[in-house]
């Protein structure tokens, strides 16, 4: 593996005599902080939503569900599509497509349609996903193999940056007006001015003059048949499953909790600025985790935050008032090297597959739109502490594949 990334690594840069390391990367890591942004969003759209148009739990998570559900379904044909065209090229469609997206929040708003609200929201997700397909294998085999955990987690901690300012962002534009007359109409400001800087930023990207990375798969048809042999690509794409699951499941149903009388009490616009120190705390431990990195075997780490998370939501589940609280909040900490770790030690060796490898994990990404669902069952049912039991589950088999893949970068 390190010979064949070595090889990669060293493709001879076209159209530009700088390094690698000084053009890619921070480029890179500013579409990280616009996705992170935009997915965090969701997690206001939630509660905004569900009151606007009197929706159950259940119904309210048809939003996460249209979202993720672009990945099972755009994945694959966006590996195809980056293997033709290249990565560079395939940023610039998912930034139109995700502009598209967010422009159909408009009318959405306008007509008081919740079925175009999901569309768009598809739409949007489906320019997201491109962008995840190209960015996070692009990441990786730009630089040294070896630190390709650490490189993703520093990328992914502006991603938390993202998620870190849009709550604050949706309180005061959209979760404020939820009293008001405007209702759904409140989401057009702050979608507009998303569509113009995603348009934006698809130009410039159009302009940069960006290292091309060779794709030896380019000639090629790989088929899903082709990463059988890599066991622990396949268990990392469960993995990418519950994590993403439990991760999205706990933030779709933060605002409300925390709003509970027996946690905190708090009007919905306030509660949602706490959603804030949760993404924050993930980012914190994205920076500290890539230093950590250096020097901890990545699958013992992703353990003990795996074992971290399910001590947290022990407490959540258990608990009341501040303990409850802040034990919810300090999950973004156990979360945040989760993602960058599992999707990196799941696309080791695989060399000529790395594409496929994404495309796939990338695929996984669904969990995202399943697992919600689920818990917004429990929570109708059984009530919202109970409902994260199942994110508790979804840690427990990261646990076992970080355990599992200690061995894999030793």
């Amino acid at each position: 593996m390190g010979k064949r990334m070595q090889t990669i690594h060293n493709t001879e840069i076209k159209g530009s005599s700088a390094p690698i390391s000084s053009w890619a990367l921070p480029t890179l890591t500013f579409l990280f902080f616009i996705w992170g942004f935009i997915t965090c969003l969701n997690d206001i759209l939630i509660p905004h939503l569900k009151a606007v148009f009197d929706l159950t739990y259940t119904q309210a998570m048809l939003i996460q569900f249209c979202f993720f559900s672009a990945y099972f379904v755009v994945s694959l044909p966006a590996g195809a599509l980056i293997n033709k065209l290249g990565y560079q090229k395939g940023i610039v469609i998912g930034l139109a497509i995700a502009g598209f997206g967010t422009l159909n929040f408009i009318p959405a708003a306008s007509f008081h349609s919740y079925a175009w609200f999901l569309a768009a929201l598809f739409v949007l997700a489906s320019g997201i996903t491109i962008l995840q397909v190209a960015a996070n294998p692009y990441v990786t085999v730009l630089g040294n193999p070896k630190t390709a955990s650490s490189r993703l987690t520093m990328t992914q901690a502006f991603n938390s940056l993202g998620t870190t300012v849009a709550p604050m962002i949706g309180a005061a534009l959209i979760l404020s007006q939820l009293d008001s007359t405007e209702g759904a109409d409140a989401v057009q400001l702050p979608y507009l001015v998303l569509t113009i800087a995603l348009f934006a930023v698809a130009f410039i990207f159009s302009r940069l003059n960006l290292p091309v990375v060779e794709n030896t798969t380019a000639a090629e048809k790989i088929s899903i048949k082709a990463l059988l042999p890599y066991n622990h690509l396949w268990l990392g794409a469960l993995g990418i499953f519950m994590y993403v699951g439990a991760e999205v499941a706990i933030g779709s149903v933060m605002v409300n909790f925390i709003a509970l009388p027996e946690i905190t009490g708090l009007p919905i616009a306030e509660a949602a600025h706490y959603v804030t120190w949760y993404w924050f705390g993930a980012m914190i431990g994205r920076f500290a985790g890539a230093v950590l990195m250096q020097r901890i075997n990545p699958g013992l780490l992703l353990t003990i935050h795996a074992v971290a998370a399910i001590l947290l939501l022990v407490l959540v589940i258990t608990g009341q008032g501040q303990l409850a609280l802040f034990a919810l909040l300090l999950v973004g900490v156990a979360n945040s090297i989760m993602f960058p770790t599992i999707f990196s030690l799941a696309l080791h060796g695989l060399g000529k597959y790395t594409s496929q490898g994404a495309g796939l994990l990338c695929l996984a990404i669904v969990g995202g739109a399943l697992v919600p669902v689920a818990q917004g069952m429990l929570a109708d049912s059984f009530g919202l502490a109970l409902s994260f039991i199942l994110p508790v589950f979804c840690y427990f088999y990261i646990c076992y594949f970080g355990l599992r893949s200690r061995k894999v970068t030793s």
